[in-house]
């Protein structure tokens, strides 16, 4: 490895310990996330949800994002106790559904079903398969083309970028599902969080296993390549489901 390379590396390292290290400051209530949100598959433009069980009756605020709706309440809209009722407003007609299970304070998600009127706590079934697989093949489509430019060639290269990335993305994607807010703006910081772990893990597994090129040239790629994937997994939590 010459001096340039080192350096190269040198700094590499030393901005990954400090992001990693600096002090931060959490206001408990600075960016309020919501309380329950209420997830419906492809619903019709005109659908409102109010909460009819608190007095005030507040009216849910509306995300869409594909082909998914967020009707969101915060925590200053459950007022009623243990037992949510609301009505669904929708092409003229209304019905009404209750929710008794006991919630969190936050980030609680529920899923209404239109046809059958019914909520259900939790999201729909295959959710998140076809999320995370989506989310998945992109990434690895994309970090792919980056392997290419960098000139690895080699079939084993290929299959030790391959399975390292279905580890270290499968993990991070399957995380990103797991739980927490489905508001992209909260989902930006967990999303970060988990790539400065992708990116130590992946500086650590690709110089060790790959052998086709230097080292210097390797740990270049991660860098790029996973500094990429943050600013376009950032793009796709905007446009997409996760």
């Amino acid at each position: 490895m010459n001096k340039t390379s080192k350096r190269l590396l040198l700094v590499i390292v030393l901005c990954t310990l400090i992001i990693s290290i600096l002090p931060t400051t959490a206001l408990s209530n600075s960016a309020e996330p919501p309380s329950l949100v209420i997830l419906i598959n492809n619903p019709p433009d005109d659908l409102s949800i109010v909460l009819i069980s608190n007095e005030n009756q507040p009216e849910a605020i509306v995300r869409r994002v594909a082909w998914e709706g967020y009707y969101v309440f915060y925590s200053r809209d459950m007022l009623a106790g243990g037992k949510y009722t609301f009505k669904v407003t929708t092409k003229g007609e209304s019905f009404v559904c209750t929710l008794g299970a006991p919630l969190q304070r936050y980030n609680n998600v529920v899923t209404l079903d239109l046809s059958n009127r019914e909520l259900t706590l939790g999201k729909y079934p295959s959710r998140s398969v076809l999320l995370v697989s989506i989310r998945l093949l992109l990434t690895l489509l994309l970090e792919g083309i980056i392997f290419g430019l960098f000139r690895f060639r080699q079939k084993r290269s290929w299959l030790i970028f391959l399975a390292i990335n279905l580890v270290t993305q499968g993990a991070l994607n399957i995380w990103l599902n797991s739980g927490g807010s489905l508001m992209p703006s909260y989902l930006i910081f967990s999303l970060i969080i988990g790539e400065v772990f992708v990116f130590v893990a992946e500086m650590i597994a690709f110089p060790i296993f790959i052998t086709e090129h230097k080292k210097s040239r390797i740990l270049i790629y991660v860098f790029i390549a996973n500094l990429i994937s943050l600013i376009t997994g950032g793009y796709i939590i905007s446009v997409l489901p996760v």
